[in-house]
């Protein structure tokens, strides 16, 4: 992945979400941007930015939309972050921990409300702008629905099908980076073939993406996630390694995983153990051709592309699915 590309559109896209997230009372703009200026790879935005690029646009066509792009993506991580009654993200105290729910919750709303106002006055064709918010509402309505799934899946006591899985990530996850990519080609007033593609490859990028990262959720080095080894195990989520793990384990293997599986209380020597025998089920090599297989359908969708900005698309996708654990 090109770091220096990702730097620089980082920059211009902060310089912008400094000069829109401002106002009055100071305390709810400082609450809405308080994840925004602690970190964050603005991943969303360069995708939007890059898709622009793919299709003959210009960095300055695109920067108003992949701005609004992060505006919603840090609405659902204070969102998220509530209900999952997280403390830390980015290695500072979340926005609720940091201002307290109620601001919390309207921080939240301010980003989603403001990232639809940036984008109505984008400088397009009205055409083109009515497609971004059209886009960009789709998108957020799937956000909320796959939250839902994940809410309902981490409930019920079964564990789901593979299938499910899938819906569930394709919505919670994968429409933001869809919608990135299809907003970037209409910033470009590309024609919809163009914008099918650019959607196409998004999407199944965020697919890839969220399965390697529910891998190192449960196989990474606690120095590199930040997060207690097989913490995804511990809080009992049904992720794709997970449920691969528990199909595949017979007998002492599947008590191992089983028993750790959601349990708060479970000893670390415990937690340890499980990862070890998920590790010697061989789910690392099969959550990784799963991820490759979807890099591969995206890698696809720019078969008809060429130039620096579709290299730097497929460049990020090899970073995103070959994430070391």
């Amino acid at each position: 992945m090109n770091s220096l590309q990702l730097e620089k559109t980082a920059k211009i896209v902060n310089h912008f979400l400094g000069t829109q997230i401002k106002g009055e009372p100071s305390q709810l703009y400082k609450a809405a941007a308080h994840l925004i200026v602690n970190g964050g790879k603005r991943l969303r935005p360069y995708m939007v930015v890059k898709s622009c690029q793919v299709l003959g646009g210009k960095t300055k066509e695109a920067i108003t939309a992949a701005g609004a792009v992060e505006m919603v993506h840090n609405f659902t991580l204070v969102h998220d972050d509530i209900m999952d009654n997280d403390e830390m993200r980015h290695g500072v105290p979340t926005t609720h921990k940091r201002f307290g729910i109620p601001i919390a919750i309207l921080a939240g709303d301010v980003l989603f409300s403001k990232a639809f106002q940036v984008v109505s006055k984008a400088n397009l064709p009205s055409k083109s702008t009515s497609e971004l918010v059209s886009r960009l509402s789709k998108a957020c309505v799937d956000i909320c629905e796959g939250q839902l799934l994940d809410i309902k899946m981490a409930e019920n006591k079964k564990i789901p099908t593979q299938n499910k899985y899938i819906k569930m990530i394709s919505k919670k996850t994968a429409s933001l980076f869809d919608v990135s990519c299809s907003m970037g080609a209409i910033c470009a007033k590309s024609k919809s073939k163009d914008i099918s593609n650019l959607s196409s490859f998004g999407k199944n990028l965020g697919i890839a993406f969220q399965i390697t990262d529910d891998l190192i959720g449960v196989m990474g080095d606690p120095k590199v996630t930040k997060k207690p080894v097989g913490n995804d195990l511990r809080e009992g989520k049904k992720s794709l390694p997970i449920l691969l793990a528990i199909k595949k384990a017979k007998g002492k293997n599947k008590k191992i995983i089983l028993h750790a599986f959601g349990n708060q209380k479970a000893k670390k020597k415990e937690i340890e153990d499980a990862v070890l025998v998920i590790k010697s089920l061989g789910i690392e090599k099969s959550v990784r051709g799963q991820a490759l297989q979807y890099a591969e359908k995206a890698k696809k969708s720019l078969n008809s592309y060429s130039g620096t900005s579709k290299n730097e698309l497929i460049s990020l996708l090899d970073f995103v699915v070959k994430r070391s654990l």
